[in-house]
């Protein structure tokens, strides 16, 4: 059975890059635009893995996060979080937040695979 995950991003055509390249690797993907949509959505997907921007309309990737890793049902969902916010710190703040792993953009397509299957 293939691996579900959940892709949450903004932009159309990294959601349309990220779900065509993961579909590619025989994963079975849906996404969402915003934080809010996000949660509710896990709940129905029940994903394997949570791919997340930071920088989300109505609710920020730190605040979905946070929001995902409270919650006893999604919070056992390993989380990659994908954004332009690329400094050491901008790192640190997504990890703290609960993000298990952590790529800046623009991706490189293979290391991106490689890490989803790794937090599969």
């Amino acid at each position: 059975m293939a691996k579900r995950v959940l892709v949450v991003e903004d932009n159309e055509l990294n959601m349309k890059l990220f779900c065509d390249l993961l579909r590619a690797h025989a994963f079975e993907t849906q996404g969402v635009r915003d934080g809010r949509e996000a949660m509710a959505r896990a709940r129905e997907f029940q994903p394997d893995l949570i791919i997340t921007d930071i920088q989300l309309p109505h609710m920020s990737g730190h605040e979905l996060i946070a929001q995902l890793k409270a919650d006893l049902v999604l919070g056992a969902i390993p989380i990659l979080a994908v954004t332009a916010y690329a400094s050491r710190a901008d790192e640190e703040r997504i990890r703290a937040a609960g993000a298990n792993a952590y790529l800046s953009k623009p991706i490189a397509l293979m290391p991106f695979v490689a890490q989803v299957k790794a937090l599969l």
